[in-house]
């Protein structure tokens, strides 16, 4: 009977412990909903802004290529506010705890990373400086169906029938833009600049198409834990290298001599011009890190969807504040897009369905059984 006493507290304590440990549990959850929150919050401000602002300074004035592909990841030193607050977190927790994470090997991948980015920068603000943002922007959504297909290619992915409708759809619909394209020209601007636009800005999600897989190919080989402090020090390395590509381009273009004159020149005044430079660096690194917390902290498929979800909201914004003209060549072509979004995203969720199902019937290891026999 006493040993029965005895042991009556005990099912108190596991339940007490039970309880501290599902509401540390709830904790985390509310944490993490909370900063996908802050992560969709600048994803959204940066899909939605960053293109309208690159397109504002080409419309009034500004014409250096290498300069707009400068500021899509000259802000990246911002990074460093984030990691210095996770810094002294960890620092707290651990007096040995280094001030970076990123190992030697997986540095030198990133860096190479960055000069595809570099690239693909120059290819996108080219485009943009010959094309209306709303054509610019159902262009890069083909962007999925290179990302699809050098998935395949790269870490393996497995085609299924959804994804090639989708791939077939946004190829389609880009050629229907460019069927319809002479009643999109910009006034004053020739054919065949409008055409090398159309090419560079395809050539832009193709390479960002390729550049998604390659970051997927890094995460699997590096031979470390992945963190969202690892995942924004990657990040940073890959903007710094991006940066100093461009960086070497504009030297040799002679772009910094011509910031002052552009300047000058500016339709909306010299200050403006200095502002919108600084809110255009500023608007891509939201789109960056809030694309990586987005992907980090919910699921690639789901920050996906969201750009998915943007396209229309980009177009609304380019007729609302540039007047750009939305004739039934885009229309078909939006349409078109979001068909084919849906369609991959659909085929996704159905596999990850698949899978979970498949998963939860699968019988214990013997092995395990037995071994606490």
């Amino acid at each position: 009977m006493d040993e029965v006493e005895s042991q009556r507290p005990q099912p108190q304590s596991n339940a007490a412990n039970k309880h501290e440990v599902a509401e540390k549990k709830s904790q985390k959850t509310v944490l993490r909903r909370a900063l996908l929150v802050v992560n969709f919050t600048m994803m959204i401000v940066g899909t939605a802004g960053s293109p309208l602002l690159l397109r504002l300074y080409f419309l009034k004035g500004g014409s250096r290529k290498w300069l707009s592909s400068w500021l899509q990841t000259g802000g990246c030193p911002v990074i460093l506010l984030p990691l210095a607050v996770s810094y002294c977190y960890r620092r707290g927790r651990d007096p040995s705890a280094r001030p970076f994470l990123i190992t030697l090997p997986l540095l030198l991948a990133c860096a190479a990373l960055g000069v595809v980015t570099g690239l693909d920068d120059f290819l996108y603000a080219y485009g943009m400086s010959y094309l209306p943002v709303s054509t610019s922007s159902l262009l890069v959504s083909t962007q999925l169906g290179f990302t699809a297909l050098f998935a395949f290619l790269l870490v393996k992915q497995r085609f299924t029938s959804y994804a090639i409708n989708a791939v077939a759809l946004l190829m389609f619909g880009a050629v229907v833009l460019g069927i319809h394209s002479s009643g999109d020209r910009p006034e004053g601007e020739s054919r065949g600049q409008y055409y090398a636009g159309f090419v560079m800005t395809l050539g832009a999600a193709a390479l960002y198409g390729l550049l998604l897989p390659l970051v997927e190919l890094t995460y699997a080989k590096a031979k470390q834990k992945i963190t969202y402090t690892l995942v924004m020090e990657m990040q940073l390395v890959m903007g710094f290298f991006a940066t100093l590509f461009c960086t070497v381009a504009m030297l040799v273009n002679k772009d910094f001599q011509a910031i002052p004159r552009e300047a000058k020149l500016f339709e909306l005044g010299e200050t403006t011009y200095y502002l919108l430079l600084v809110f255009s660096a500023i608007m891509w690194q939201f789109f960056f890190l809030g694309t990586i917390g987005a992907i980090f902290y919910a699921s690639a498929l789901l920050a996906g969807v969201l750009m998915a979800v943007l396209i229309p909201v980009t177009e609304v914004l380019a007729v609302v504040f540039f007047h750009e003209s939305f004739n039934g060549g885009k229309g078909i072509a939006l349409a078109l897009s979001l068909w084919g979004f849906a369609s991959y995203f659909y085929g996704e969720w159905k596999q990850e369905r698949k899978r979970k199902r498949n998963k939860s019937l699968v019988p214990a290891e013997p092995s395990l059984v037995n071994s606490t026999n």
